[in-house]
Formats: structure tokens, sequence, C-alpha cells
């Protein structure tokens, strides 16, 4: 900002001396002639147009030529003319005229030999040609200036698109990667709980069994989904299926409640419904593991441009070596650990904070609406 503050300054006073020295150069000229004088100055005041309409700026100078003191404000139009047609063939047109207009006296007051009429023609010739030639020169630099910014920037997006394509290709065959190799081994093991529940005759075994088969379809179904390979449809980690979740670490032993005000109420986008699922499920899995017993309250909240999720625990009532580890891993397997929940709440543009509470442990993480 502050070079085009200091610009600005400089642009005015150059227009302003660009009409003030052919002024200043009429009235200093020793010349005699009211002719000369007056249409000289009109030349000049001309130049205020030059801008707007450069060649209605060059016709008010034509006077001027032809009373030889329209010079001066003659070279600023010629210029500002070869900016602004600087790849019109007109442009060689009005030179032409300049010229011949300067001339035209010559040829009628004064009879000169012809090497003379030679020299003063080729004079008259550069000193209208020089002025719009530097025009030219200088509005081609301009728009080849131009040209190589929007080359350089079309080239860096090219570049950022190539780099963005070999990136997803490379996500893509990860993806397959994992699937096919991680799925595998999940779907056997699915398949082996099944077989186990179907064949073993003690009720805990088989139950256990049960829960590991169930997980392990959900980590199929969570793995298939976070790839990309099954339709946001069947995504089952949303926000739509805190209910399941809750309920399916009641049925661990979790003393947990679920205070809903929002999810049902408002559209939430895959990437929020996903994070807030993943906010009930680490608290969930991190009482389980480390305050077992304890009494859980899940609250969702939401206002005009926030939504809070608040997962909050009292004290521990149970001793941790006597919960079976089955019972913990049941509830759900988290993510990265708050770390990454973390990472994935600020992607989002919200936040996430843990904190000791009263007597237990409090997650609360707030996601802006208005970003969905």
């Amino acid at each position: 900002m502050s070079g085009l503050a200091g610009l600005r300054p400089r642009r005015l006073l150059l227009d302003a001396l660009a009409v003030l020295v052919p002024v200043v150069v009429v009235l200093l000229a020793q010349n005699g002639s009211t002719w000369a004088l007056v249409t000289g100055l009109i030349a000049s005041a001309g130049l205020l147009l030059r801008h707007w309409s450069p060649r209605l700026a060059l016709v008010l100078c034509l006077p001027g030529l032809a009373g030889g003191l329209g010079w001066a404000a003659a070279f600023v139009a010629l210029f500002r003319l070869g900016q602004a047609r600087s790849q019109s063939w007109w442009l060689v047109g009005w030179v032409s005229l300049a010229a011949i207009t300067a001339l035209l006296p010559v040829l009628i007051w004064q009879s000169l030999p012809l090497n003379d009429l030679a020299l003063t023609l080729t004079f008259v010739l550069i000193a209208a040609g020089s002025p719009a030639v530097i025009g030219t020169l200088i509005a081609t630099r301009a728009q080849l200036t131009t040209s190589m910014r929007r080359l350089q920037d079309a080239t860096e997006a090219e570049l950022s698109a190539k780099v963005e394509t070999a990136r997803a290709e490379e996500r893509a065959r990860i993806a397959r990667e994992i699937h096919d190799a991680v799925g595998h081994h999940v779907t056997l093991i699915a398949v082996e709980a099944a077989a186990m529940a179907a064949n073993s005759a003690e009720p805990d075994v088989r139950d256990s069994a049960i829960r590991v088969r169930g997980l392990a379809k959900e980590a199929l179904g969570e793995m298939r989904s976070t790839l990309g390979l099954a339709s946001e449809e069947r995504d089952s980690a949303g926000a739509r299926a805190i209910p399941e979740l809750v309920a399916r670490a009641q049925r661990s032993g979790v003393r947990v409640v679920l205070s809903d005000e929002c999810s049902e109420a408002v559209q939430l986008s895959s990437g929020v419904s996903r994070a807030v699922y993943r906010v009930v499920q680490e608290a969930l899995t991190n009482v389980s593991k480390h305050a077992p017993g304890a009494e859980v309250m899940v609250e969702l909240t939401g206002s005009d441009d926030r939504l809070q999720v608040v997962v909050r625990n009292g004290a521990p009532t149970l001793d941790l070596r006597a919960v079976p580890v089955g019972d913990a891993a049941d509830v759900g397997r988290g993510g990265s650990g708050l770390a990454g929940l973390s990472e994935r709440v600020r992607m989002l543009g919200g936040t996430l904070e843990a904190a000791p509470a009263a007597e237990g442990f409090e997650l609360r993480a707030e996601l802006p609406l208005s970003q969905l």
C-alpha cells in the first residue's frame, strides 16, 4: 500500500509537468506573433485531454505546430498517442500529419534548396516520430510485462495442478493397498470371531466373540469410508450414529447419558459430522480405559454459528485391574489420541480443550457451523 501511495503523487506531478512545461516554453519564446502565442497556449491546454482522447489532444496541437510554438505540446501528445495506439497503423498517419502541418508553413513562405528541404523534412519526421516511437516502446514493454506475469502465473498453476494430481494418484494407490491388505485381515478376524461364537459353549466367550466380530465389521466399514471406497450414506461414523455409540458403551457397562439438542436439527457436513463422532468416541474410550465405573455426560448443543460437544466424566469407581480388556475395547477404538483429534478439529476451524474437571475430566470441542 505504501508503494501505491507514493506512486500516485508522482503520477500527478508528472501529469502537471507535462502541461506546465509546454506553457512555460510558449511564454518564454521570443516571438512577436500573436497567432503563434495563442495557438501554442491552446495546444498546451489541449494536453489536459490527452488521457481521455489522445487524437483530440494532437488535433489541438496542429495549429501550434503551424505557428511554430506547439512543438513542446506536440511531443507530449504524440508520446501519449504512441502509448494508446501502439499496435495501430493509424499512428503512422498521425505522425505524418503532424510533420506535414509543421513543414507546410516553411514550404509556403520560404523557398529552400533541395538539400535544405530534405534536411528539414528529415528533422521534422524525426522530431514528430521520436515521441510516438518512445510511447509505443513503453506501451509494448508494459504489455510484455503483463503477458510474462500471466504466463508465470499460468505455469505455476499448471505445476501446482500436476503436483496435486500426483498426490491424488499416490493417495489412491495407498488407499488401494491398505484396503487390499488390511481389509483382508480384518475380514478374516470377523470370520474367525463368528466361527468362535458359533462353536463356543461358554456364554462369555460367545459374547466376546460377537463383540469382536462387530468391531471388525465396523473397522472395515470405517476404513472403506476413510479411503473413499464407501458412499456417504453408508458411513456409520457420523453425528447421527452417536446414539448407537452411546448405547454400545452402555451395554459394555459404561454409565453414560446423552443429551443431544442439535445433531438432528442442523445439517452437518461429512467432515464435521465425523469429527463430532470421533470426539465422543475418543472420550468414551478414554473413560473406559482410565476412569472405569465413572459417570459420563455427553452434551451436544448448538447456537447460530457454533456446535459444541462436551463429554464430562466423574471420578472412577472401579479398579483399573478389575476391568476386562475386551470391555474397554468394545466402547470404541478412538483415533490417534487427543493430539490427532485436536488436529482434525482445528483443520475444520474449531477448537478442542481437554482438562481436569471437578473430580473428573472434561473434553470440550467447538466447531463453526458457518464454515460448513
